[in-house]
């Protein structure tokens, strides 16, 4: 089964892995690069968790003693690292986007390069699908989704029309779907195509509301000193992302102790985003628009 290359693998695990010995989470295991290369760099009493929703990743799961497959979503991370008797970790990766496998079979409905359902589930046992979603929005839920999670330029425009067309017959294909939406591209087609399917496919997996709750369960599991690291690919996650390691809350809202001194969870150890290379980029278009924000947890 084909998946992604693992995108800024070595900036990871230098970032992620302190104790050869210790317990680690892969949150989005996907195709297990990642994983295979922190197993790697663990030793024998080394632990490692992966977590993924997709029952595709169950294929490339490694026969090896030291790793545990959860097949959830990382939303809940404490609730299934507490199943498996672990209260806390030596540190957390997750790479937030989609894979190429998950693109890649038409059947999935993640892509515009397929006429195939409108799908885009990530946990393919979960009822809503990027149609029954659509079936049930107002034109005012759909250009919100459109504008907060794809930036489209006309939304109102499009949320509209796609909403009309429902109501002469539902749309269950992309094909369906881009016959409403081709008439109104702004712009490069493959890129705003890319943008109104990534607002539905966040919208459709929550992926916001999940990132969410993961973030506030690492402070919980993480080890003082423990790492967490995070790929994310668009400008929503990486802004969440930020905040939680500066803040330790998705908002960027500076709390304050007792005393007035301002809580810091964690040591930021990329005050930038890291990028990847251009060497890497050229290998691997994927990681074109990846970013890696690292960070500490403090005692």
């Amino acid at each position: 089964m084909s998946y992604h290359l693992p995108v800024m693998a070595q900036p990871c695990i230098d970032g992620l892995v302190t104790n050869p010995d210790g317990v680690y989470v892969d949150a989005t295991f996907g195709g297990g690069g990642h994983s295979r290369l922190i197993l790697e760099h663990l030793g024998a009493q080394g632990k490692l968790v992966g977590f993924d929703q997709d029952e595709d990743a169950l294929a490339n799961v490694p026969e090896d003693e030291r790793f545990i497959f959860v097949q959830h979503n990382f939303r809940f991370l404490k609730r299934f690292l507490k199943l498996h008797r672990i209260r806390e970790v030596d540190g957390i990766m997750a790479d937030l986007g989609v894979s190429s496998h998950q693109l890649d079979v038409p059947e999935r409905g993640f892509s515009f390069r397929f006429d195939a359902p409108l799908d885009m589930r990530m946990n393919q046992q979960q009822e809503e699908t990027a149609a029954t979603l659509l079936q049930r929005l107002t034109a005012e839920e759909l250009q919100d989704i459109l504008s907060r999670f794809g930036e489209v330029r006309n939304a109102k425009t499009l949320a509209e029309q796609l909403v009309a067309e429902q109501r002469v017959k539902p749309i269950q294909t992309i094909g369906e779907f881009l016959a409403v939406v081709d008439p109104l591209v702004r712009g490069n087609r493959a890129r705003y195509l890319a943008q109104v399917f990534q607002a539905l496919r966040i919208a459709v997996n929550d992926e916001m509301g999940a990132l969410e709750d993961f973030l506030n369960q690492c402070l919980e599991v993480l080890k003082p000193g423990g790492r967490l690291v995070v790929l994310s690919y668009h400008s929503l996650e990486d802004r969440m992302v930020k905040h939680f390691l500066k803040t330790g809350n998705v908002e960027g809202v500076q709390e304050k102790d007792f005393y007035g001194n301002i809580d810091r969870p964690f040591k930021v150890l990329t005050k930038k985003a890291e990028l990847p290379t251009e060497e890497e980029i050229e290998r691997n278009s994927r990681a074109r628009s990846a970013k890696l924000r690292v960070g500490e947890r403090k005692a």
